[in-house]
């Protein structure tokens, strides 16, 4: 006998590869970054656990906005070092927890500024552009899935 199979990993692997193609593609297109790497795992939250309060669209823009907030900050007073990096981190936790807006891929942000040396610019493209699109095509999707009947959602 078949076993049924969820649509729901299908719609989720769809949702993820237009979004990253959307950001790619609208960066091309205006000449600026829109994709930086921890969006690919804001894009597995936002698609695969749409319900997660980590999915909702404070906690994927806020989380993003504050962590990235603080990897410029520690990169500006304190550079590259092993302390600006893992202080950077722990702050973005202690953050994003208060602020609740807690979305673990943006835990990685202050990593990437430091890392990469990045501008306060970065904070709105790719950062807050990136995070909004993202977290807009989330809600959208959260609202296709809750439009469907109750017997289709699994």
């Amino acid at each position: 006998m078949l076993r049924k199979i969820s649509w729901k990993p299908l719609a989720a692997a769809v949702g993820g590869t237009a979004v990253i193609a959307l950001l790619l593609l609208l960066g091309d297109a205006v000449s600026v970054t829109l994709l930086m790497a921890p969006f690919g795992a804001s894009c597995v939250i936002a698609f695969a656990l749409p319900e997660s309060p980590l999915a909702k669209p404070r906690s994927i823009v806020g989380g993003h906005l504050i962590s990235t907030g603080v990897g410029l900050a520690m990169l500006q007073l304190f550079g590259t070092s092993t302390w600006s990096l893992a202080l950077s981190v722990g702050l973005a936790i202690l953050l994003m927890q208060y602020t609740k807006t807690v979305h673990p891929p943006a835990g990685a942000d202050p990593l990437v500024v430091i890392i990469s040396g990045a501008s306060w610019s970065f904070l709105i493209t790719p950062v807050l552009l990136g995070a909004v699109i993202i977290a807009l095509a989330a809600y959208v999707y959260r609202r296709m899935l809750a439009a469907k009947p109750a017997a289709e959602r699994q």
